[in-house]
């Protein structure tokens, strides 16, 4: 513990920063409960058990956009988030997360609140970064790293033909998000990881969460941030289109039972809320992975006080 006593005190310089550059945007700091009814249904994601009917939060993202809806336009927020199987270099089964959203904004003005983020982080640490990252698109990284060539809207047989005829194995991926992560994982991280920090934008439909897809299009208006081999962030154009939320819950649910995992209930409180909320752009930034890539730290358990082990 006290080893990391300089890496804890370059941390909470690096919450202020965050935190000044969020209040010299004229953002409202909130609070939104952890232990909630309606975890979310992505299928990555598990969350933990808290008596009564409620879980901890995964994220805050289901009672910010309540908020948003509710006429606070610019919000964000610095929390703990809890999920189930998530230990390793890179993560914690409890870790924090600043989640931040801007209503009527598109969603490029989230990619330059992070780099705003990331050049004040940087500032803290002495790590050198002139405030520029990389904007490019999951095709384009597929096609150069793996030479997969993506279309965005194939099922899984079309993804696993374009697979084979770039020369990889499927190795018996069951779903289009199991192959689509096989690839990625295999050829574009490891290529991310040497490179400057980088939006990945335009994701497939078939992995638009709870982003908006592009009218006309098949691809979502999602980005993640990498940044030294660590995925830093995950961004939304918000989608507000209840109906086309409860299918995408629904289904999400259906394939959660089927991989014999816990089915949350659709959060019907949300969708009520996206009736009234405006056009918005949200992300959550892991505050743990940021740290890292400031201080240049190869493992989670150099930058938190107690890490999961020591708990």
């Amino acid at each position: 513990m006290a080893a990391r006593r300089e890496a804890l005190v370059a941390r909470a310089r690096i919450l202020d920063e965050v935190r000044a550059y969020f209040r010299s945007q004229d953002f409202l700091e909130v609070e939104t409960p952890s232990r909630v009814r309606n975890p979310g249904q992505e299928l990555h994601l598990d969350a933990f058990y808290a008596e009564g009917g409620r879980y901890l939060i995964t994220s805050p993202e289901h009672h910010m956009k309540r908020l948003v809806g509710a006429g606070y336009d610019r919000v964000f927020q610095v929390c703990r988030c809890f999920r189930q199987n998530e230990e390793g270099p890179h993560h914690q089964p409890e870790f924090t997360m600043a989640e931040w959203y801007r209503a009527r904004a598109p969603l490029s003005s989230i990619a330059d609140d992070c780099e705003a983020l990331l050049v004040r982080a940087a500032a803290v640490s002495g790590r050198p970064f002139d405030g520029e990252c990389v904007r490019t698109t999951v095709a384009a990284l597929l096609a150069t790293h793996a030479g997969v060539e993506l279309q965005g809207d194939e099922d899984l047989p079309a993804l696993e033909r374009r697979v084979r005829t770039a020369g990889h194995d499927p190795r018996g991926a069951r779903t289009f998000d199991e192959l689509f992560f096989q690839i990625f994982l295999d050829h574009v991280e490891p290529a991310l990881a040497q490179g400057p920090p980088t939006f990945v934008c335009d994701w497939p439909a078939p992995l638009a969460a709870l982003a908006r897809v592009r009218p006309g299009t098949p691809w979502a208006e999602r980005f993640e941030l990498y940044a030294g081999g660590l995925e830093l962030a995950n961004a939304f154009g918000e989608l507000t289109d209840a109906v086309e939320q409860r299918r995408r819950f629904e289904a999400e649910a259906e394939e959660r039972h089927r991989r014999d995992k816990v089915a949350y209930n659709v959060d019907e409180r949300l969708l009520a809320g996206l009736a009234t909320m405006p056009e918005t752009s949200g992300v959550a930034l892991g505050i743990d992975r940021l740290v890292m890539w400031a201080l240049g730290a190869s493992q989670i358990a150099d930058v938190v006080a107690f890490p999961d082990p020591e708990v």
